[in-house]
């Protein structure tokens, strides 16, 4: 069950669109943006705002991997395992991250909602490999090392806000 405070801000993005079929992705996109995944609940009253059925609403949403009903992490660290990265190894950066952090390939968030690692198919930075992306910035020639560094990084920076 979401507090009161979800539906407020979901009417403020609702706001912003027509209230049209079309504007279904623009808006799951924002709420996504707002909380770093899509509450499932939302979906529902996302849907009877813009005139389209809950299942329509949720088969678009399901049907985007960007989009999660998951809650992720402060930080989302996606790393490549696309070829080029895999064969720099970038599995043992996968493997040193999830060791590090108390994670799977089942438990993707920590318990503090700080990191949330995943992997994708491709961050389009090959010529960078191997490569993860920590939200929207790419960090290139990644090394088991280097992704502990960056974690101790990332918690400093983390603290200070």
């Amino acid at each position: 069950m979401l507090d009161s405070s979800f539906y407020t801000k979901t009417d403020e993005i609702l706001s912003k669109y027509p209230a049209q079929e079309r504007s279904l992705i623009p808006i799951i996109h924002e709420i996504q943006e707002t909380y770093n995944y899509v509450p499932i609940e939302l979906l529902p009253y996302i849907a009877k705002h813009i005139g389209i059925t809950e299942t329509k609403a949720y088969s678009v949403a399901s049907f985007y991997e960007r989009f999660s009903f998951e809650p992720k992490g402060k930080f989302i660290i996606r790393v490549c395992d696309g070829t080029a990265c895999h064969v720099r190894q970038s599995l043992p950066v996968l493997e040193r991250l999830r060791s590090e952090l108390g994670l799977s390939d089942k438990k993707h968030t920590t318990d503090d909602m700080l990191f949330t690692v995943e992997t994708v198919s491709c961050l389009g930075a090959c010529s960078l490999a191997p490569a993860l992306m920590v939200n929207e910035h790419v960090h290139p020639a990644m090394t088991p090392d280097k992704a502990t560094e960056l974690l101790k990084e990332l918690r400093e920076e983390a603290s200070k806000s």
